[in-house]
């Protein structure tokens, strides 16, 4: 009994009050120096916006392009994930990865008909779909009989 006590005082609080044993051992490494090399650059992806240098405003500037399957969707008296009030009634939609706030005209491929809506959620959760549309924004489009529409979207 005294020698599990003796081991005890050994240890100083991190180490025995830590999940991971020795976490606090040893300090977290430093980070490499920064050269002044070019960034690398990747090509866009369909989930990974195109971002420029330089300014605010070319910072939010995506220039993307994307296409795929769109469906939408309408509830009553939920937050978004940007933390709205969702309105069915408002040309709004959700995306996975974009911004809160970006517009992105969202054309219907079968109708040729387009609207610009908002980003203000998160989504769509369901496989194979690039966006989700408000209520609103379907019957803009006139998809709401179909559910789903294969659609064109562009960032502005």
């Amino acid at each position: 009994m005294c020698a599990h006590a003796h081991s005890a005082a050994a240890q100083d609080f991190n180490d025995r009050w830590s999940i991971i044993p020795k976490a606090h051992a040893e300090p977290a490494p430093e980070a490499p120096e920064q050269t002044n090399q070019s960034p690398q650059t990747r090509p866009a992806t369909e989930q990974e916006p195109t971002r420029s240098s330089g300014n605010r405003s070319a910072s939010q500037s995506f220039n993307r392009v994307f296409s795929g399957k769109a469906s939408y969707y309408s509830y009553s008296k939920r937050k978004t994930a940007s933390g709205t009030t969702f309105d069915r009634n408002a040309l709004t939609a959700a995306h996975r990865n974009l911004p809160f706030g970006t517009h992105v005209r969202v054309t219907d491929i079968k109708s040729s008909k387009s609207v610009v809506v908002r980003i203000t959620d998160r989504g769509p959760w369901v496989g194979g779909r690039v966006i989700d549309l408000s209520l609103a924004a379907a019957r803009s489009l006139g998809f709401t009989d179909r559910g789903v529409a294969h659609v064109r979207a562009v960032v502005l």
